[in-house]
């Protein structure tokens, strides 16, 4: 285009020939439009032109009678609800819900077929002008004059609970229906199904049940009972499942479960002859899952069945260590607090899904309980001394695992654990030099939890103890090869020696004692050639830890190889040179301590099958004047004789305080070591602190005794390890 063109200025113009509507012509369509809408709901719609009345509809909007088209619709909608809610009303008894469903379809069909008449309308001139839409208008309209009219209203609630009672009574009722009805009040909108249902129904169940439950746990035991409440319940989500909103579900349970369950708790697990502590104790797995289960569901439920089980565990762990019976057999009390244990571990598994809070509930009434008898440590290493030496055989390696696993199970309970210590490593000793243990491998397996569970201080000893063991049998081929032409094959006595590290072994005082004259000879030449191959040793010869296995004739000829302690073999070979014997005459040949000679005396003669030598005056007991002699009528039908040495199982009293002292002896540089660890890293600590970090630290061996921290903070002090503040008395501080 040339720049000296001239611009043009488009304008557009106003129409120049003006439309002039017809001034009826409102009136005449919407009089269509109304008549239309009468077919719709008078069901004969088949006649009609649907895209001829969607055009007049689209037209009146067009020429702004938008407002004229919705009054009119939202007036002659009303006048159809109205004339139908005379129907709903005079239908007679079952009839009604029929009557209102039926109405309900038709309702929604003719909603449907005007909604898509007046598309146009509801989607221009609705929203400008902020109207409610069509589909949404159907439902508000059938809300106000038929669902909230006051007759239709109060006579639909009635009918819905009526029906739900005559169902919780076991009548068949049409849920088919109900699911209809209930869903024309939430397709009303939340409000009306909460209002005019939903809140009344809770409110009526809670009653129902409130009623229902005080009649059941009058008649029922507790057992019962909860199977009542658990169908009850079942019986309501199904319900909710079948014809009510989903969201009724939680509302539903909760009630069933205040009014069943949580109203009614202390008295259902106290409940005489079968509450909680009869089905624990008749392993009522069943009755106690249902119980977990329906109990988790209230507040405080499952708080309420642990403190119950707690308290009941703890009752009768109190009576088993307290039971003189109990007590008499260490092995057999053990075994009772395992099968306790099964026991309720059974319960946790099978009936209280494994519940982490019961299983620590468990823990803690066993700690509490176990401790109760000082001497627990001590029959839990005696029980695994019987399983050790004799009660593993024949029982496969799985088998050990769990009994071990078992044992280390109660063995975490302790709180002295170094009392336990101080009775295995004796039991070990006693099992380890008598050859008797069932399996090494079985022995180191326990060494190894042990060292697991407390680390390798706790079982550097007993691991000495197995070295010991090897180291010696080297130290035998060794001496056998060195002496092998003088020892000899001959008729004369033959020596195997344990040399036990002394740290590693328990402690025993040295008692001498005479050994024959045969093997005297044989041990010192024992000690030359070890003291000759070891520099800087010293042997000393524990005579009460070995056993003999002696070669003996009796009177009529009868052969026996008798395996004896030390000490009774020294008692026999005097009887090679003497038929009678005084008990004052043998004390003074083998100088043997007293308290020992007896026993070993007791079982050489008082035994019944075992009595290889005769007393007078016959008696279960050994006096300082009785007479012994070869009892030539010995018989047996084994070759091989073992005569044990009458002992007590359990440690006696004197025993007992001498073991406990050693433990307390023991206990103190461990306390000292502890408290010099935590003021080298703090400085400066006060007195309560120190305490609590000490029993803190010393928990995993023993509980440490206030009292006993005190004296040995004391002695540091003294040592100038620590100082008092001159401030404040009770702070320590760490002198370097």
């Amino acid at each position: 285009m040339s720049s000296n063109q001239k611009k043009r200025n488009f304008q557009i113009e106003a129409f120049k020939h003006k439309v002039v509507v017809d001034p009826k012509y409102a009136d005449k369509t919407w009089k269509i439009l109304e008549h239309a809408i009468h077919e719709i709901y008078n069901h004969n719609a088949s006649g009609l032109s649907f895209e001829e009345l969607y055009r007049n509809a689209y037209n009146m909007v067009l020429h702004k009678f938008g407002e004229k088209l919705y009054s009119g619709l939202v007036s002659t909608i009303t006048f159809h609800l109205q004339q139908i809610s005379k129907f709903i009303e005079s239908a007679q008894g079952d009839l009604f819900l029929e009557e209102l469903n039926r109405q309900w379809r038709d309702h929604n069909k003719a909603m449907q077929m005007i909604r898509d008449i007046l598309m146009y309308m509801d989607r221009t001139f609705v929203p400008s002008t902020h109207k409610t839409p069509v589909h949404e208008l159907g439902l508000n309209l059938w809300r106000d004059n038929i669902v909230r009219l006051n007759k239709i209203q109060t006579r639909l609630l009635s009918t819905l609970l009526e029906l739900i009672l005559k169902e919780r009574d076991g009548e068949v009722i049409n849920r088919g229906l109900m699911r209809n009805i209930i869903k024309m009040l939430m397709d009303l909108g939340p409000s009306v199904y909460q209002e005019d249902f939903e809140k009344t129904f809770l409110e009526v169940s809670a009653d129902f049940y409130r009623a229902e439950s005080q009649r059941f746990i009058e008649c029922s035991d507790c057992g019962d009972y909860l199977k009542k409440a658990e169908k009850r319940l079942n019986v309501e989500i199904e319900r909710v499942s079948h014809y009510l909103d989903p969201k009724t579900e939680v509302k539903i349970t909760n009630v069933v479960e205040k009014e069943m369950i949580e109203n009614h708790m202390p008295r259902l697990v106290h409940m005489e002859n079968s509450g909680l502590v009869n089905m624990l104790l008749d392993d009522k797995y069943e009755d106690l899952r249902r119980m977990y289960n329906l109990f988790r569901r209230v507040p405080n439920g499952l708080a309420t069945v642990r403190d119950v089980m707690t308290s009941h565990i703890r009752e009768i762990g109190k009576q088993l260590v307290t039971d003189p019976e109990k007590l008499k057999d260490p092995v057999e009390f053990v075994q009772c607090l395992l099968n306790e244990k099964d026991k309720y571990d059974n319960i946790i598994i099978l009936a209280f899904n494994n519940d982490k809070t019961f299983q620590n509930a468990l823990n803690s009434s066993f700690e509490f309980f176990i401790n109760l008898n000082p001497r627990s440590p001590e029959f839990i290493s005696l029980f695994v001394d019987e399983k050790l030496r004799k009660g593993l055989k024949g029982i496969s390696e799985e088998d050990v695992v769990i009994i071990l696993d078992k044992v280390m199970m109660l063995f975490r309970y302790l709180q002295e654990k170094d009392v336990f210590e101080k009775y295995y490593k004796q039991h070990l000793a006693k099992r380890l030099l008598s050859g008797k243990t069932v399996s090494d491998d079985a022995e180191r397996s326990l060494i190894i939890k042990l060292k697991t569970e407390c680390g390798y201080q706790f079982t550097s000893k007993l691991e000495g103890m197995f070295t010991d063991m090897k180291t010696s049998q080297d130290t035998m081929q060794g001496f056998h090869t060195a002496y092998g032409a003088e020892l000899g094959d001959g008729p004369g006595p033959s020596l195997v020696v344990q040399v036990l590290t002394t740290g590693s072994w328990p402690t025993q005082p040295s008692v001498t004692c005479n050994l024959p004259a045969e093997l005297s000879a044989l041990c010192e030449k024992f000690r030359s050639y070890y003291l000759g191959t070891h520099t800087g040793r010293r042997l000393s010869w524990q005579t009460n830890m070995g056993t003999a296995d002696l070669k003996v004739t009796f009177g009529k000829g009868q052969k026996h190889e008798l395996n004896v302690s030390t000490y009774q073999m020294c008692v026999l070979m005097l009887f090679n040179n003497a038929d009678r014997l005084m008990y004052k005459e043998i004390e003074q040949a083998t100088e043997i301590p007293s308290s020992d000679l007896k026993r070993s005396l007791q079982s050489l003669a008082c035994v019944k099958g075992k009595n290889v030598l005769r007393k007078e005056p016959m008696s279960k007991d050994i006096g300082e004047d009785d007479a012994f002699f070869v009892n030539d009528k010995f018989t047996s039908k084994f070759y091989k004789v073992k005569i044990g040495t009458v002992v007590a199982q359990k440690e006696s009293e004197p025993e007992k305080q001498e073991t406990r002292q050693r433990v307390e002896e023991d206990r103190k540089p461990q306390i000292e070591a502890a408290i010099v660890r935590i003021m080298k890293s703090r400085k400066v600590l006060d007195h309560n602190n120190i305490i609590a970090e000490v029993t803190k630290q010393l928990q995993s061996r023993f509980l440490a005794n206030p009292g006993e921290i005190k004296k040995r903070i004391e002695s540091l002090i003294e040592r100038d390890f620590l100082e008092r503040d001159d401030a404040d008395r009770r702070l320590y501080r760490y002198l370097a």
